[in-house]
């Protein structure tokens, strides 16, 4: 089947952004802008309209689903202050060819190329994004020792003199969150699923407060709605300075009842799974939560953080550790994003890069495996060093993110592994090896992000211990009996690492193993020649789903 492959397009839809007062960034910006001459390094994408099924909705949820766009639209608005500043003013200086390259990575700097600018004129994009000082050091951070200053619902900022100070979420932004907080509680008041009024409500509260706990309790609590909305402040990939601050970010979902049917009986097994980590007993003691749920998801509707450079086709939430021991996580697969990614770039990606000999074994069911079980392994593990440095999160600063998205990867394949030799699992186990051969290849060219980051550290390890072969030709085939070994002792090392809060270790193994090659490079070059996407972008919103 021909795939037609459009590269840097971006859906303008009719969003209306609100005014966000910016500090300004002179270290960054000047007046005269010109269009990079590299631009065959820019990122290709691949647009997928992000529509669904809505014809078994009743009129209520329709309602709802506009109201989720619009209380999103909103985060949208929020997250591009806190990635960068002030968006309207950036794009009247950006030079009308670069425009909906910027609107994708929300700034001017390449999310998919270790967040290098491309328009001259920038530099560097600040590790701490906005929500620090761009001139702010570490040293000057710590020294501070500021009320709230590692508070994840926080910015800090520089009053008339230059000291550093801090204000919460809900203040800077407190027009915004009023609004989103408004449309919330009028969907709540349209939901039939006392489950997701509940939730609706107590999000509506946590936007304004910054307390987000009650509505996460409520969040994993609810089992029969048909729809809903992942929103607020989330995951703190985009703070690279200490991994502190949360995004901005929201997903408006439709719940697939049949797949998720399906899928119940695995949550089931994370004791048992955990209990049977290739490690020493005292990096497992933690129990996984009891309540912890799968489930997949049309997603009709992105926004902010999730929707910056490339996205995310499974959700594991709350990240709250106490929501976690209490409660467990739950599992969202985004069954159609994930479908358009596969189509689009994993099998195009295995007919280049591997062995013709086991191309066969790359498949929609074992892609959805392999993301699926990621995310229901980021409850597996530990939470809290052995050795009393805190939450492996605060041990490991801004080091946490990739070493944590390592983890799910390499333990979502040791789940695979373990339950399809329970027979729970069905399908030949070669095809979730080399999908999951494949999938690094999809994910190494993100980058310096988390998911690129941790990729590489697979990829490199597994190379070492001869899981997979580098033919002459340049493609790749898995040594299946070397597999589960690497596995195996990847799991162990990564797992020790979090457990023992291991900060310098894990520098150490970045450093070491978290890097391209220049063989590797010049594989991944050839799906650039082949003008094969990097990721996909979005034609959504309320037109999209014909409301």
């Amino acid at each position: 089947m021909r795939r037609t492959i459009i590269p840097i397009i971006i859906a303008t839809g009719a969003l209306m952004f609100l005014n966000c007062k910016s500090e300004k960034q002179q270290d960054t910006i000047t007046e005269d802008l010109v269009e990079s001459p590299e631009n065959d390094s820019l990122k290709l994408y691949a647009k997928v309209k992000l529509d669904a099924d809505i014809s078994h909705l009743s009129e209520k949820e329709k309602a709802m689903l506009m109201l989720f766009i619009q209380a999103s639209e909103i985060m949208d608005e929020i997250f591009w202050y806190e990635a960068y500043g002030d968006k309207n003013e950036l794009l009247a200086k950006v030079p009308e060819s670069f425009k909906n390259y910027t609107i994708i990575n929300y700034g001017p700097w390449d999310r998919l190329n270790g967040n290098l600018p491309f328009i001259q004129g920038f530099g560097e994009k600040p590790k701490g994004a906005n929500f620090y000082p761009a001139d702010m050091t570490v040293e000057e951070f710590e020294k501070a020792n500021l009320l709230k200053g590692k508070d994840p619902y926080t910015l800090v900022r520089r009053d008339e003199n230059g000291k550093l100070y801090t204000i919460p979420y809900n203040e800077h932004f407190k027009s915004q969150v009023r609004k989103a907080a408004d449309l919330l509680r009028r969907a709540a008041s349209f939901a039939e699923d006392t489950g997701l009024k509940n939730y609706l409500n107590l999000r509506a509260d946590a936007l304004e407060t910054d307390n987000y706990f009650p509505s996460d309790i409520a969040w994993m609590d609810m089992k029969s709605n048909r729809l809903d909305l992942v929103i607020g402040p989330i995951e703190n990939y985009e703070d690279e300075l200490f991994g502190y601050k949360t995004a901005h970010s929201a997903y408006v979902l439709i719940k697939d009842m049949e797949w998720s049917k399906k899928l119940e009986k695995y949550a089931s097994f994370l004791p048992e799974l955990q209990s049977n980590l290739p490690i020493n007993d005292k990096y497992k003691a933690e129990s996984p939560g009891t309540d912890s749920d799968l489930n997949a998801y049309d997603v009709v509707y992105y926004a902010g953080d999730c929707n910056a450079g490339g996205k995310t086709i499974a959700i594991n939430l709350p990240n709250d550790e106490r929501v976690q021991l209490e409660k467990g996580t739950r599992r969202l697969q985004l069954k159609n994003t994930m479908r358009a990614k596969f189509d689009k770039i994993m099998k195009p990606i295995a007919d280049i890069l591997i062995d013709e000999s086991q191309r066969k074994h790359v498949t929609f069911d074992a892609f959805f495996s392999n993301v699926m079980f990621h995310e229901v392994a980021h409850g597996l593990g530990i939470k809290n060093t052995i050795n009393g440095k805190g939450s492996v999160r605060d041990a490991l600063k801004e080091q946490n993110s990739h070493l944590e998205e390592g983890k799910a990867d390499i333990l979502g394949l040791y789940m695979v592994n373990q339950l399809h030799k329970k027979g729970e699992i069905k399908g030949d186990n070669k095809d979730f090896y080399v999908t999951f051969l494949a999938g690094i290849f999809r994910s190494v060219r993100f980058g310096t992000s988390a998911h690129g980051s941790a990729n590489m550290i697979c990829f490199n390890y597994f190379q070492e211990q001869k899981a997979f072969e580098r033919t002459e030709n340049g493609t790749y085939k898995v040594n299946f009996e070397n597999m589960e070994k690497a596995m195996n002792g990847l799991s162990e090392l990564i797992l020790t690492l979090q457990g023992n809060g291991d900060y310098d270790g894990v520098v150490k193994l970045t450093k070491e193993k978290g890097n391209i090659s220049s063989e590797l490079q010049k594989d991944l070059d050839k799906l650039r020649t082949a003008k094969i996407p990097d990721d996909i972008i979005f034609e959504q919103g309320v037109k999209v789903l014909g409301l």
